[in-house]
């Protein structure tokens, strides 16, 4: 089985080329370069012949990790930079973006907040670039759901959201002091009438009556071929206590044990810690670190 990016360590001297450390048994250890025969290269620490401690992996496409590494795999804080120019910056455990990090697309859009094993999960923000909107919210293996806000330049939005759709009751809140209450509901896309009126139903129901006793109950999504649509039905004065719940972080229980540490003396390479800052950020103050400082302390806090 050909060898997975980032899964393993060159642990043997047939792989690639190395220059570097090495311990009495003669395994990669310490600092060193390597470059694979795929074309990856790696510059950095290495541990009993694994990729341990702070490194760099340049990816024959263009990818590249600089961070924290555990038995070959990235974990600790690091920054992932993708071929189509986004990145990530933040939290990894087991190869995987875990904890705390903000991801910055290709058109501008940035996601900032909680990961669990790759996805978005817990309370996290997602700014769109294009439209200047910031939604604030909790995703549940990568997809919005619970309650949440959509701020507005000049409007916010509170409400729960079902599957990434808004719905349910909610409020507008403009910046005229004043609140439109109402609800959002799940009704059928007018793109999918042109398959025939009442011919989901009919399909769903041939479904049923086809199930043997004893079979499992199949799981239909709700929001397949439905599109949301608000329901104004009063407005009044701004008043807080008619703001739906907000939202809060999610308990994550992994049962996956955490790696220990292995320290390696190095003194000759000196890696600093990669640039986490955006690019175009103008206040330092609003830096993904302070976030996921907070973040971390909440998480303390609620244990």
């Amino acid at each position: 089985m050909p060898e997975m990016k980032g899964e393993r360590g060159e642990d043997e001297d047939t792989i690639g080329i190395y220059v570097g450390g090495r311990n009495i048994e003669g395994e990669r250890h310490g600092e060193g370069w390597a470059v694979l025969p795929n074309g990856d290269f790696y510059q950095g620490c290495y541990c009993r012949g694994l990729r341990n401690g702070k490194g760099l992996y340049v990816f024959k496409n263009g990818a590249r990790y600089e961070g924290e590494w555990r038995r070959a795999m990235k974990y600790g804080v690091g920054q992932m930079t993708y071929p189509d120019g986004s990145r990530y910056e933040g939290d990894w455990r087991y190869d995987l973006k875990q904890g705390f990090g903000a991801y910055y697309y290709p058109n501008g859009d940035i996601y900032e907040g909680a990961w669990f094993k790759g996805k978005r999960h817990g309370l996290g923000t997602y700014f769109y670039a294009e439209y200047q909107v910031k939604f604030m919210g909790t995703w549940v293996d990568g997809v919005i759901e619970g309650p949440g806000q959509i701020m507005y330049p000049r409007v916010r939005f509170h409400g729960s959201w079902f599957k990434g759709m808004p719905k349910g009751p909610g409020c507008f809140v403009f910046d005229t002091n004043c609140m439109q209450h109402g609800f959002y509901e799940l009704i059928k896309d007018p793109k999918y009438e042109e398959y025939g009126e009442h011919e989901e139903e009919k399909e769903e129901k041939e479904e049923k009556e086809g199930k043997f006793e004893g079979e499992e109950e199949i799981e239909v999504d709700e929001t397949a071929g439905k599109i949301s649509v608000w329901r104004a039905r009063n407005v009044t004065a701004y008043l807080a206590e008619f703001l739906p719940p907000e939202p809060v972080p999610l308990p994550v229980h992994d049962s996956v044990p955490s790696l220990t540490h292995e320290s390696v003396s190095t003194e000759l390479m000196q890696f600093e810690p990669p640039t986490l800052a955006s690019e175009h950020e103008a206040d330092d103050n609003d830096s993904w670190l302070l976030h996921r400082q907070q973040f971390i302390e909440e998480a303390e806090q609620k244990e």
